[in-house]
């Protein structure tokens, strides 16, 4: 049975960085679903213009390296642009994660499978993640990170989900 994560909000405050867009006022809140572990969360990452520390640590946590457990911090930039996406596209649904955050041994383990997979890839930096989001074509999901040009965006057509990433901005 898959552990359920909930949490929406949090009286501890992080550090307080300008928004990318949007209202800067406004709470943030973003559903995943993570397709390996089977793990749900719901979380308000930022709130009254500062990002919150323990939602953070979740965000951590339930995006850590899912074949070995590893943990990392996670560029609340990342998320910023997740739920920009939703804004934009009017769809307040779930995240399907792929892939978030990788470990040196896990990336050094998929670049000997595929070619496709970068040295110094953002997910082992925590900066990136491969979504589906539940109710929105992949194509319209890649064409709305594409437009709103604050960071990497890789289109898997095959595999149906969406690379972003906090990096320099560059499409694939």
């Amino acid at each position: 049975m898959p552990r359920i994560i909930v949490f929406i909000s949090s009286a501890l405050l992080l550090t307080f960085m300008p928004a990318a867009a949007g209202d800067p006022g406004s709470s943030r809140t973003l559903k995943f679903y993570h397709t390996h572990t089977l793990e749900t969360l719901e979380v308000t990452y930022f709130e009254n213009g500062l990002y919150l520390l323990e939602p953070m640590e979740q965000l951590r946590v339930f995006l850590a390296d899912w074949r070995n457990g590893d943990p990392h911090e996670i560029d609340p930039k990342l998320m910023d642009i997740l739920w920009e996406i939703q804004r934009v596209t009017d769809n307040n649904d779930t995240y399907e994660v792929i892939s978030a955050y990788r470990s040196l041994e896990t990336n050094r383990y998929l670049r000997g499978k595929s070619k496709g997979v970068a040295q110094n890839s953002q997910h082992i930096l925590g900066k990136a993640i491969d979504v589906r989001l539940r109710g929105l074509d992949t194509r319209k999901l890649r064409d709305t990170a594409l437009a709103l040009k604050l960071g990497g965006v890789g289109y898997y057509a095959k595999t149906d989900f969406v690379h972003v990433d906090t990096g320099r901005v560059r499409r694939w």
